[in-house]
């Protein structure tokens, strides 16, 4: 003979019921504080990146002003000693400005590898052997915000 056994499912008691309650509870309150915690810290990176961003506008928009200082002085008469003083007085101030920002030039030297992560190529122009593939001049600096580029540098390269 074949018995089955047959196991009576037990209501569960009312303490059971309970701690049940309470567990789900539990639950779903620590999934609640992680999705608010993962919220607050999305939108605080957000907005850091969105100040980051409009600073980023702000500088690209300045950097042709400090381009043109620079021009100034280097072409400026050294007869007008006082003019090139006031010059490079506000200059210096808009550089203090933009490194207060982690704005950074990049360091692009004639005889340099041509880099095309840092270097935008304008032109080419024949060259000695040793300088192919180099940078020949340099036509606009670049600039970097911390590890990001902000500006490439425009060069002129050896072909």
């Amino acid at each position: 003979m074949n018995k089955k056994k047959t196991t009576k499912k037990t209501k569960p008691t009312k303490s059971q019921d309970l701690k049940l309650e309470l567990q789900e509870s539990k639950d779903k309150y620590l999934r609640l504080y992680s999705e608010f915690e993962n919220y607050r810290r999305r939108t605080s990176k957000e907005k850091i990146e969105m100040i980051d961003s409009a600073n980023k506008d702000l500088l690209k928009e300045i950097l042709p002003i400090s381009d043109d200082f620079e021009r100034a002085i280097k072409s400026s008469d050294s007869d007008n000693i006082i003019d090139e003083e006031g010059i490079n007085l506000i200059f210096q101030k808009l550089r203090g400005i933009l490194e207060k920002h982690n704005l950074k030039k990049m360091e692009i030297k004639v005889g340099d590898d041509f880099n095309s992560e840092f270097h935008e190529a304008i032109t080419s122009t024949p060259s000695e052997k040793k300088l192919k593939g180099k940078v020949v001049d340099i036509i606009e600096d670049g600039y970097l915000i911390g590890d990001k580029i902000l500006r490439f540098g425009k060069v002129v390269i050896g072909s």
